[in-house]
């Protein structure tokens, strides 16, 4: 790859955009560019009203193999490795906070960091032949940030059994603990992604935007506060154009006409 070649790619496809780790003689190694470069994409996108749907992939036969160890290395100082985990951390949260509905196409392997990139979409696809883990345990570093995404979305034992092990999962596996949701033949896993995204797209995007903030925000409530919190969101809801446009649809039984 030319050392002037974008670390992210980006396609738009109708109203998809897909955004795609452009590094793959480094397994895609998470740089701090690239990082960067990833949440810079992603902050645009967010401001992005043509863009209805994201999906995230890799260039090359590997998802992410996570951060680039070698650069780390490099400059071993606590103040390095501070500015890396924080700033991929706010590229994570980015990514998580995302107002439109993301999707992980993982080919290959998804470890570490890049295990935090698929937890860290709304949805995940794989090809039949990907693999995950958190290897940190291997190197005696605890993946504790990749943790922060992981236990997110699959049950404790389970992520602990990932986390404490650093063994390598299949895509069954993965499939059946919830940390991804569909798995397909490798060589169709690009347009199962995009036909999935299109969907999405094709669904109320004010009604994914405010779903998704308020997903987040009740996560963190006791029970009576989150109904209370998402009440009140569903009575904004009805007030909108695009859900009074959907139930008369509905009733009407014909295709809704989103703005």
């Amino acid at each position: 790859m030319s050392a002037d070649a974008p670390l992210i790619l980006t396609e738009r496809l109708g109203g998809v955009i897909r955004l795609t780790l452009n590094r793959p003689s480094a397994r895609n190694a998470l740089s701090l560019a690239l990082i960067e470069a990833l949440d810079d994409a992603l902050a645009s996108i967010a401001e992005d009203r043509a863009a209805r749907a994201v999906i995230l992939a890799g260039a090359g036969p590997t998802f992410c193999a996570g951060h680039d160890l070698r650069q780390m290395r490099a400059d071993p100082s606590h103040e390095a490795a501070s500015r890396l985990f924080t700033r991929c951390g706010e590229m994570m949260t980015r990514l998580a906070r995302l107002p439109q509905p993301t999707i992980a196409q993982v080919r290959g392997v998804a470890t570490a960091a890049g295990l935090q990139l698929v937890a860290s979409c709304d949805l995940a696809i794989a090809e039949a032949g990907a693999r995950f883990a958190t290897p940190g345990m291997k190197i005696g570093l605890f993946c504790a940030t990749p943790m922060v995404a992981l236990t997110r979305v699959i049950a404790p034992r389970h992520a602990m059994e990932m986390l404490l092990t650093g063994d390598l999962y299949d895509a069954d596996y993965a499939l059946r603990v919830g940390l991804i949701n569909r798995v397909t033949a490798p060589e169709v896993l690009a347009e199962e992604a995009l036909a999935w995204a299109t969907q999405l797209a094709g669904l109320s995007a004010r009604a994914a935007r405010t779903g998704k903030a308020a997903y987040h925000a009740q996560r963190g409530l006791d029970l009576e506060a989150a109904y209370a919190r998402c009440g009140a969101v569903m009575a904004e809801g009805m007030m909108s154009a695009e859900a009074i446009e959907g139930i008369d649809a509905f009733l009407q039984k014909r295709p809704p006409r989103w703005a």
